[in-house]
């Protein structure tokens, strides 16, 4: 690979995140055409239903796509879905290279794409920027490789750990612009899920509040979709009149009862309610995501309390903590980050890799990914 290749690459992968906020249920990827040292066709995919990146760039090449060099995020697709294939599409403009960042996760395709490149005489080279693709998608590859959804655990919290103060106060822990960057997670999340105490007690609503001229790609407002709620309610105590009832987009409330006449009222003012098996006090939140990955939910943002997130880290199912660290100091009688029952000595502790750490207007924003030590060591 030469210098040349890993800057082609890099601008498909920048292209690729134009469309972080509007591609799903599909991955996120981009492409560009080169010829002669030239780049004479680009695209990206910009939403499920439209065509996708390899065609964009095509049809901004036109003619001039014969004997150039496609450089793509995410192997070309070689199966009839809403759009035709990616990989006839390149056979057919004459293109003489394909480089190819990464394998495609889904079975559908799963090399089969380069396969049928190669069969047609085109060169096809893989492997290229592939860390940084793969984190174009990450929840797209999740869920082809594990039958769930890449989940995400946002938190706010005092610098002393706190979330709210002993009376349920916690409005605002953080400033404006950690509140809007919060915003920003939700618009490229597929579902926000939260917990019936969260409703009761906040009446929240739980949707995107930015416009396509807030984020990047977003040519317009109608593709700017509101990702789905998911309320975990076991007992079905939401109101319908509650706030998150009576917006614009889905509302999914999963309970484990069987109570027919709540269930109607619900359904009544429009949302769609499942039945889950209960675990322990709440509901079954491996169950709940292998529901959500049928639907074709690639990312979920869980936004909560202290008891439905520890739950879930304590289960292994939060692949990323954000977590927004506000400089201020609540006590030791305000609340918790997390509440992580049974971890009472330092080999039941639960490590975190930092993968990023910055500055969010006055607040400090933290990724983590949960790990697991070993209890023997």
């Amino acid at each position: 690979m030469t210098a040349d290749d890993y800057r082609y690459m890099a601008r498909a992968i920048r292209l690729a995140e134009q469309g972080l906020y509007t591609t799903h249920p599909n991955p996120r990827v981009g492409c560009v055409l080169v010829r002669d040292g030239e780049i004479v066709g680009e695209g990206f995919h910009r939403r499920a239903g439209e065509p996708h990146a390899e065609r964009n760039a095509l049809a901004e090449a036109g003619e001039r796509a014969r004997g150039a060099t496609a450089y793509v995020t995410l192997e070309p697709c070689c199966h009839h879905g809403r759009t035709p294939p990616c990989s006839d599409g390149l056979i057919e403009a004459g293109v003489a290279r394909v480089v190819v960042a990464m394998t495609d996760p889904n079975p559908r395709v799963a090399g089969q794409g380069m396969a049928q490149l190669e069969a047609a005489g085109i060169r096809v080279e893989q492997g290229l920027m592939r860390a940084q693709a793969e984190a174009l998608n990450p929840g797209f590859i999740v869920r082809m490789t594990r039958g769930r959804p890449y989940v995400r655990c946002k938190l706010a919290m005092s610098l002393d750990g706190r979330t709210a103060m002993a009376s349920g106060e916690s409005k605002w822990i953080t400033g404006p612009e950690a509140r809007r960057d919060v915003q920003r997670l939700r618009a490229r999340s597929d579902a926000i899920v939260t917990g019936i105490g969260t409703v009761l007690a906040d009446d929240p609503s739980m949707n995107v509040r930015l416009t396509a001229a807030d984020l990047p790609g977003v040519a317009t407002d109608a593709y700017l979709l509101q990702p789905l709620r998911v309320v975990l309610d076991p007992d079905l105590q939401i109101s319908p009149s509650a706030r998150l009832l009576n917006l614009p987009g889905e509302t999914l409330i999963v309970t484990a009862s069987d109570d027919q006449e709540r269930c109607q009222a619900l359904q009544a003012v429009g949302a769609e309610v499942i039945r889950l098996p209960r675990a322990g006090l709440g509901i079954d939140l491996e169950a709940l995501l292998i529901q959500l990955a049928e639907r074709g939910i690639n990312e979920v943002l869980i936004e909560t309390g202290p008891t439905l997130a520890g739950a879930a880290v304590a289960a292994n199912l939060v692949d990323e903590l954000v977590i927004y660290a506000a400089p201020i100091l609540m006590g030791g009688d305000a609340r918790g980050l997390l509440h992580l029952p049974g971890v009472t000595e330092m080999k039941e502790r639960i490590d975190l890799q930092i993968l990023e750490l910055r500055s969010v207007g006055n607040d400090l924003r933290v990724r983590a990914r949960p790990k697991r030590i070993n209890r023997d060591g």
